[in-house]
């Protein structure tokens, strides 16, 4: 969620890419079509890639002509050196491999199929076990080829662990025993073993839930009990009678999950409980300490105001548990954000990102001493890994600022080199062994390129340029993304850019689309390649629409004063940035200041509905898919990281949420939701439509069956945009 450099107020930098010079004479026209519901727009990128140990080589699943494949190519020739596992090889005959991990030495393959999908992450699927350059098909990891969640080698290679029906199970590969299963009080919507709930799935983006120690001998794992919590449930429509699909999920103050973490020994199943927690706090990470058998376990209070890690040595437990030993506690006055970057040496010191210092910085942790690798107004974005053998750390940053992301290394002396300055947005993926990397760049008006690095960041090879993308493009009209800045009425410099028809005439006067998301965590103001979305607002730029896009106070990269303004009341200073915005762009002759409209999605749509309803006197026209409009409705986690509980902050969660201001709406709204949205309910949509009609509201609202929060599969997405066009040509 982040910085320092910004672009003097009301500047304009211009993305004109080569392919919006050259497109002077356009011969197509954009469709929703074309953008939703075809190939014609196909990007190229660089999918699928596993560097093996060595560092040298990496696998790729690829298609043949009676299944697919995992093969084996060279990272520095690209040519393919071996084809390690074929479909027909491991089923036997047809089927196809949908996922695969390796066994330590690389030996064995673990390959997945049929995948069938619970939530955003988590997923079950049927699993076989097959050892390369074996005369013999693949054996399945069942004997009754049962689907099941999160199977996993052991350290060792001659284990796999799993969850079924809620329950922990290990199978010995060696000697064909029948499954053991580690724990028996698993049900479902009462209690998870080695898996998570929904909500620490869904906003602390983990769906795993056990760990195999590095030896092999103990398997860490979470229990939930959530019997306490109260059940959600959403008719499924298709059949006579819908059937309800229920399950736990506790919305903001209510109660939460009980969870525990527990140690069990795989050869005895002796188990040991480490740590427990009520449902007012949160264990949002646990994770064994490199090589050693330490486990450290993440601790927060309910607020997400203070995180503990704590350490549990292992290696030295015996009958009952051992004692934990705090290594580092870390508070704030809003929220200490939840990360993965620990990196654990083997001197018992520790790497972390902290936002401990007011912006994300890497810090050398050793004992009470914490020693800042990086520092300066800037934040670093993701952490790609540590170099053992050369003792440096890669990551992305935002030095440049909020609109970009670069690469660089730090030493753990705080020796900093960047990698690369390109204006633009970088990601880079290392081998294991830190030789080569695959670099990918873009910026607003330029599709991404892959490359391969060496270490030392020479190109080595081009790996895609999308120059087939670039040729599709060159017979359209594409509109520049224009960044700029402007002040807001409390002194802060947003970031925006801006979208001109090709045939923009200054003299003229035109419509505005708004396009937002707003909230913490994501920022649409990017100098990144758009994509489908880049194509979209292509097509209304077509259609004679200038379209905006700005990211308010709460959004990130640019450090934790500026991204934690909103908290206890989200929705208040965004809605002010919004109108603020609105009123920067009715100044402007060739902008109609009475025909501004808004459109956002999840966060965004939550923000639209405040532009429209507190903002009503500067937006004329919004769509709003799949809003919150009432932050009690949310879920706990999220929620009261930014607002704490409606009993401790009721004016926060009243005072901005859309359900409250549904008097104040003038102008026309379209309200979209899908009937199966487990992340934010219907239940939203209902309130809002019920809160309109109480105010004698005219507007206009969708639902679509049995579908999640992505709404999408079939006909959806296009079905969905070509109604969002037809509402803007009707009310814009």
């Amino acid at each position: 969620m982040r910085t320092a450099f910004f672009l003097a107020s009301l500047a304009v930098l211009s993305t004109f890419s080569s392919l919006a010079q050259k497109n002077t004479v356009p011969t197509e026209r954009w469709s929703n079509e074309k953008i939703w519901y075809s190939s014609t727009f196909r990007s190229e990128g660089v999918y699928g890639i596993r560097s093996m140990a060595d560092g040298v080589h990496y696998t790729s699943l690829e298609s043949t002509e009676d299944g697919n494949a995992v093969v084996k190519y060279a990272y520095r020739t690209g040519e393919a050196v071996d084809t390690l596992a074929k479909s027909t090889d491991i089923y036997g005959g047809p089927g196809r491999i949908s996922g695969y991990q390796f066994s330590a030495d690389e030996q064995q393959l673990l390959v997945s199929s049929g995948h069938e999908s619970i939530y955003r992450h988590s997923y079950s699927a049927s699993y076989h076990v097959y050892r390369m350059g074996s005369e013999d098909a693949g054996q399945p990891l069942l004997a009754d080829e049962a689907k099941v969640r999160l199977a996993t080698f052991s350290p060792t290679g001659d284990k796999v662990a799993y969850v079924r029906d809620n329950n922990l199970w290990v199978v010995s590969l060696d000697n064909g025993s029948a499954p053991v299963q580690l724990t028996t009080d698993g049900r479902w919507n009462e209690v998870i073993n080695g898996a998570s709930d929904w909500v620490y799935e869904e906003e602390f983006g983990k769906d795993r839930g056990f760990f195999w120690s590095p030896n092999g001998q103990r398997i860490a794992y979470y229990r939930f009990d959530e019997s306490a919590v109260r059940e959600f449930g959403m008719p499924m429509y298709g059949s006579l009678y819908p059937d309800p699909y229920t399950f736990k999920y506790p919305k903001a103050g209510e109660i939460n999950s009980e969870v525990s973490i527990h140690a069990v020994d795989v050869n005895s199943a002796r188990t040991v409980e480490l740590a427990k927690v009520d449902g007012d706090h949160y264990i949002p990470r646990i994770m064994w300490m490199g090589s050693t058998e330490n486990l450290m376990v993440m601790r927060m209070n309910r607020h997400q105001n203070k995180m503990e890690l704590m350490r549990f040595n292992m290696g030295a437990a015996g009958e009952e548990a051992p004692e934990a030993e705090m290594m580092f506690v870390e508070e704030a006055a809003t929220h200490v954000p939840v990360q993965d970057n620990f990196t654990f040496l083997g001197d018992g010191s520790f790497l972390m990102t902290s936002m401990m210092d007011g912006y994300n910085h890497l810090y050398h942790v050793m004992g009470d001493d914490r020693k800042p690798l990086t520092s300066g107004a800037w934040d670093i974005t993701s952490v790609h890994g540590y170099d053992a053998k050369r003792k440096v750390v890669y990551f992305s940053g935002s030095w440049a600022g909020a609109t970009q992301d670069h690469e660089a290394k730090v030493d753990l002396k705080g020796r900093m080199t960047v990698l690369d300055e390109t204006p633009g947005t970088h990601g880079v993926r290392w081998s294991k062994t830190f030789d080569y990397a695959i670099h990918d760049h873009s910026d607003a008006g330029t599709p991404p390129r892959y490359v391969l690095r060496d270490r030392k960041w020479k190109e080595i090879r081009m790996l895609r340029d999308n120059a087939g993308l670039r040729e599709t493009l060159s017979s359209y009209a594409v509109s520049p993304r224009e960044f700029f800045t402007f002040t807001d009425d409390a002194g802060e410099d947003l970031n925006c850019w801006m979208m001109k028809p090709t045939d923009f005439d200054p003299e003229k006067q035109y419509p505005v689309y708004v396009a937002i998301y707003g909230g913490p965590g994501v920022n649409t103001v990017n100098d990144s390649w758009g994509g489908t979305t880049f194509y979209w607002h292509n097509l209304l730029c077509q259609e004679g629409y200038i379209v905006v896009s700005c990211d308010p106070r709460g959004t990130p990269k640019r450090g934790r004063d500026f991204e934690h303004s909103t908290y206890l009341q989200l929705g208040k200073l965004e809605t002010e940035d919004f109108i603020d915005l609105a009123e920067h762009l009715s100044a402007k002759d060739y902008i109609d200041g009475d025909r501004i409209g808004i459109q956002g999605w999840s966060y965004g749509g939550y923000m639209t509905l405040l532009a429209m309803t507190k903002g009503a006197d500067h937006y004329a026209a919004g769509i709003s898919v799949a809003p919150v409009t009432n932050w009690r409705f949310y879920d706990s986690i999220y929620t009261e990281r930014f607002m704490r509980t409606p009993q401790e902050n009721a004016d926060g969660y009243d005072d901005n949420s859309p359900i409250n201001h549904a008097e104040k709406l003038k102008g026309e709204l379209l309200l979209v939701h899908g009937s199966a949205d487990d992340n934010v309910h219907f239940q939203n949509a209902m309130e809002m439509v019920d809160a309109l009609v109480a105010e004698g509201k005219d507007f206009d609202f969708f639902a679509y069956p049995n579908r999640n929060h992505g709404i999408y599969g079939d006909n959806t997405r296009l079905h969905l945009f070509d109604m969002m066009l037809d509402f803007l040509r009707e009310n814009l």
